[in-house]
């Protein structure tokens, strides 16, 4: 897998609006989007992933899903499924309502190049 950098991600409008309107309270999604966003940049990751090959997911978006599978509690297949069907993970990860997600085991793979990085400086 490949990183192709996606900057500066905007939530999609109707995603937005959406999200708004169905939890006019917010919820723990909708407050790590509006603090965290910039956190992290696609950018930031570059040297974790080759240069050639299939282009990889969003390893800002992961980064962000990360944080809120650990405040959420929840497994990589509860994570997977929420970013598929709850719009507010959705507006959390800047992505369209109709975007499908991820299969589960991607998180595992994030964490083991995050864990890689962390303990051995290398990608």
């Amino acid at each position: 897998m490949s990183l192709r950098p996606r900057s500066g991600e905007h939530v999609p409008p109707l995603t937005a609006q959406i999200a708004r309107a169905s939890n006019p309270g917010g919820t723990t999604a909708i407050w790590v989007r509006d603090r965290l966003d910039g956190l992290w940049r696609d950018e930031d990751f570059v040297d974790w992933y080759p240069r050639d090959g299939r282009p990889g997911l969003s390893p800002a978006q992961l980064a962000t899903v990360c944080v809120l599978q650990f405040l959420l509690g929840l497994s990589d297949r509860q994570t997977a499924e929420a970013v598929r069907c709850r719009i507010d993970f959705k507006y959390a990860m800047a992505m369209e309502l109709d975007d499908p997600g991820f299969h589960h085991s991607v998180l595992a793979d994030f964490r083991d190049r995050l864990r890689r990085r962390l303990i051995w400086g290398a990608g």
